[in-house]
């Protein structure tokens, strides 16, 4: 039966052990055993230092690739364990002839969400204190300072000078620049 299972891999390898194991699958036909194998990723925009918006891909589980595949299968699970790149499944014991626990149902769909999400997160490198200058909306061209910055809905409240008094105005990171 095809069940959702974790691996651990090297961080910064995944990828790679995604393609070997594939490459591997293929080779073997194992194709009935193994069917998906998915590094979880999420878009991501993020504001560089020139204040321009770059879209960018992020894995949500760094070091570990999901595999659906049946367990029951020998080969198939030696495929996975003896794959250039991977240090084990997670859940499994010590002992090698003990299998590794499948993913819940919720697991699955938590951890698959993230990557057909099609919102994505915008995230920016701002500190507070930091000058900017705002560049879109009604306060357009104005300079303030940040005085709080709220990383999960992509917003920082500004404290603008208006007619000589600080007003603080709460922007999302797209409409402020760094001032260099």
């Amino acid at each position: 039966m095809l069940r959702w299972y974790v691996i651990n891999t090297y961080s910064g390898h995944e990828n790679k052990v995604r393609a070997n194991i594939l490459r591997r699958v293929e080779s073997q036909h194992r194709r009935r055993s193994i069917r998906e194998v998915i590094v979880p990723t999420e878009q991501v925009v993020e504001t560089n230092k020139e204040g321009q918006k770059v879209q960018t891909e992020r894995r949500t589980l760094p070091g570990y690739v999901l595999v659906n595949m049946d367990m029951g299968d020998d080969d198939a699970w030696s495929l996975i364990k003896d794959t250039p790149g991977v240090t084990g499944f997670v859940g499994a014991t010590k002992h090698d002839d003990h299998r590794p626990p499948p993913l819940t149902r919720a697991e699955v769909d938590r951890l698959l969400h993230t990557q057909t999400e099609t919102r994505t997160k915008v995230r920016a490198e701002f500190t507070v204190g930091e000058s900017v200058k705002v560049i879109s909306g009604p306060l357009s061209d104005f300079t303030g300072e940040i005085a709080e910055i709220n990383a999960e809905q992509g917003r920082v409240k500004v404290l603008v000078s208006i007619f000589g008094r600080e007003t603080p105005a709460e922007l999302s990171f797209d409409q402020v620049k760094k001032l260099t």
